[in-house]
């Protein structure tokens, strides 16, 4: 038995060493494919344990010249800085919009939702409140901080809903 285990694991070691070497492939004069992990005349490298120049390896940031290297940093950096603007812009948009809702929602004396018909269905003063408490809450996650409302300031004045354009020859009977 104390025998077994010393030959086991040289048994182990040759096979992972072998499997680590490179694999080379030629033809006979017969015809015949032969595989070995010494190289022949004529033979050609099917699997090899090294790292070749069009692997994904070269192409990483560490391998290549330092200016190869200086570029990618370059632009890592500059794509960093566009996707943090773009973020910037979400936020601000995210918070206009959260803040236009409140805004509205404290102004108005009656609060509404539109239903799936066009009809629209007036909230009861308590459903209101709590609808105004999630928009607050909405502006506060979005903004950081909650406008304040000032009763005395003038209300802008509703802009009016255009006429719907109709052809004169259309509206006419004949």
């Amino acid at each position: 038995m104390s025998r077994l285990v010393p030959l086991a694991a040289i048994v182990v070691l040759t096979t992972l060493s072998v499997a680590r070497a490179d694999v080379y492939r030629w033809i006979d004069e017969k015809g015949e494919p032969h595989y070995s992990d010494q190289w022949v005349p004529g033979s050609t490298v099917i699997k090899t344990s090294k790292v070749r120049p069009d692997s994904d390896t070269m192409n990483s940031p560490r391998a290549g010249n330092p200016a190869d290297r200086a570029n990618q940093v370059v632009a890592d950096q500059s794509n960093s800085r566009a996707v943090q603007q773009d973020v910037a812009k979400s936020r601000d948009a995210q918070c206009k919009a959260a803040t236009d809702r409140y805004m509205k929602s404290v102004v108005s004396r009656r609060v509404y939702k539109d239903g799936p018909d066009g009809a629209r269905t007036f909230l009861s003063d308590a459903d209101a409140d709590a609808y105004r408490e999630g928009a607050r809450k909405d502006v506060q996650a979005a903004c950081g901080k909650v406008p304040e409302f000032d009763p005395n300031a003038p209300i802008p004045e509703p802009k009016p809903i255009p006429e719907p354009k109709v052809n004169p020859a259309d509206a006419t009977s004949e």
